[in-house]
C-alpha cells in the first residue's frame, strides 16, 4: 500500500477527504457558472480551475475562526473552506440580493464578508496584498494573535503593491503570508515575459523572509510548506512568500478567448495534472476512496449545486432603494 503522505504532515483520513470533498464542491460550482454564463444567466465567471489544490491545501493550514484572508478572484476553493456555501456563490454569480460578499452590487470573484474573516475585495489586482499587510500591523497594535493570509496570482506580483507590502511586512516582521497561485498566465501574458528572475519565490530574499516554491497540484504538500509558514508567523518570525505553480486549465474568464495565445496541446498537457484527478487517485492507492464513496460524494455535491442553483435563480434582486446602502453615511 501506498504511503499515507498525508499523516507524515500531521493530516487525518477525515481531514484529507474533506480536502477532496472542497476541491470537487470548488470545480463543479465553477463549471455550473460556466454553464450559467454560456445560457446567458449569469454575466460574468472568472475560473478556479487547475487551482483548487493549492488554495484548499493553504485553507486547511489557518484556524478559520481566528485567522483573516485577503483573497483574490480565483479563491472559490478557500473560502469554501472558510464557510461560504455553494448557496453564497451563487447568489453571487445571479448578482442577487442575499450575496453575502456584496448585496448583488460586485463581479463575482470578489468575496467578502465579516462573518467569513473574509476582507472584502476590489477590482483592481493586488489591492488586497497591502490591505493584508495593515490588518496584521493593526492585529499586533491591538495584541491579537492572528494570522493573515493573502493570496494573487504571478501577474500580480509584478505590481507595486505587492512589493510595497512585502517590504512593509518584512521590515515589522508582521504576521502574513504572501501566497501567489502561479497559473502561468497574467491573462495572455506567459510567465517567460513576466519575470527575470526563475521564480516568484525568488524575490522574498529581497525583503528579508523566506520564499518558497511547491507543487501547487498536490494539496498535502501545500499544507505542509503553508503550516510551516503559519507556525513561523505565530511565533513572531515574520511573513513567508510562498508561490504555489500549478496552471489554469480554462480561460482567464469567461470573455476571454485563450486560443489566441496558447495551443490546445498545452492545456490538454496540464490536464493530465487536474488536481482533482491526481488527487483522487492517491486517495484510491491509500484505500480512502473507492468507487462507491466518489460516488457517494459526487452526488453529494452535484445536489449541493442543484438545489444552490435554483435558489438563487429564483431569489429577489435588491431593490432600487437599497442601491446606496453602505455606499454613503446614512
Amino acid at each position: 500500500m501506498t504511503t499515507k503522505r498525508h499523516e507524515q504532515v500531521g493530516l487525518t483520513d477525515a481531514q484529507v477527504l474533506d480536502m477532496y470533498y472542497y476541491m470537487l464542491l470548488a470545480r463543479k460550482i465553477d463549471e455550473r457558472q460556466w454553464l450559467l454564463n454560456r445560457a446567458g444567466k449569469v454575466p460574468f465567471v472568472i475560473s478556479c480551475q487547475g487551482q483548487e489544490a493549492a488554495q484548499v491545501g493553504a485553507a486547511f493550514a489557518m484556524e478559520k475562526d481566528r485567522d483573516f484572508l485577503c483573497p483574490y478572484y480565483r479563491d472559490l476553493g478557500l473560502v469554501l473552506v472558510f464557510g461560504q456555501t455553494a448557496r453564497d456563490c451563487m447568489l453571487s454569480a445571479f448578482a442577487k440580493a442575499e450575496d453575502p460578499n456584496s448585496g448583488g452590487r460586485q463581479m463575482p470573484g470578489h468575496f467578502g464578508g465579516k462573518k467569513f474573516n473574509i476582507l472584502t475585495g476590489s477590482s483592481p489586482v493586488t489591492t488586497q496584498v497591502p490591505h493584508a499587510v495593515g490588518m496584521a500591523l493593526a492585529g499586533r497594535m491591538k495584541k491579537k494573535d492572528f494570522v493573515v493570509y493573502t493570496s494573487f496570482g504571478e501577474g500580480s506580483s509584478n505590481q507595486g503593491d505587492f512589493h510595497e507590502g512585502a517590504n512593509y511586512a518584512g521590515v515589522h516582521k508582521l504576521p502574513v503570508i504572501f501566497f501567489c497561485e502561479n497559473n502561468k498566465y497574467a491573462i495572455s501574458v506567459p510567465l517567460k515575459k513576466q519575470l527575470a528572475c526563475e521564480s516568484v519565490a525568488d524575490r522574498a530574499i529581497g525583503y528579508g523572509f523566506p520564499g518558497v516554491s511547491v507543487d501547487g497540484n498536490d494539496p498535502i504538500e501545500v499544507y505542509r510548506v503553508m503550516k510551516e509558514a503559519v507556525e513561523r508567523a505565530r511565533s513572531g518570525q515574520g511573513p513567508t512568500l510562498i508561490e504555489a505553480v500549478m496552471y489554469r486549465l480554462v480561460p482567464h474568464s469567461s470573455d476571454d478567448d485563450d486560443r489566441v495565445y496558447r495551443t490546445r496541446e498545452e492545456v490538454e498537457e496540464a490536464k493530465k495534472k487536474d488536481p482533482l484527478i491526481v488527487f483522487a487517485e492517491y486517495l484510491r492507492e491509500i484505500g480512502l476512496l473507492d468507487e462507491h464513496k466518489e460516488a457517494d460524494m459526487l452526488a453529494r455535491v452535484q445536489l449541493e449545486v442543484d438545489e444552490a442553483t435554483e435558489y438563487a435563480e429564483n431569489a429577489p434582486y435588491p431593490t432600487p432603494e437599497s442601491t446606496m446602502t453602505y455606499v454613503y453615511g446614512e
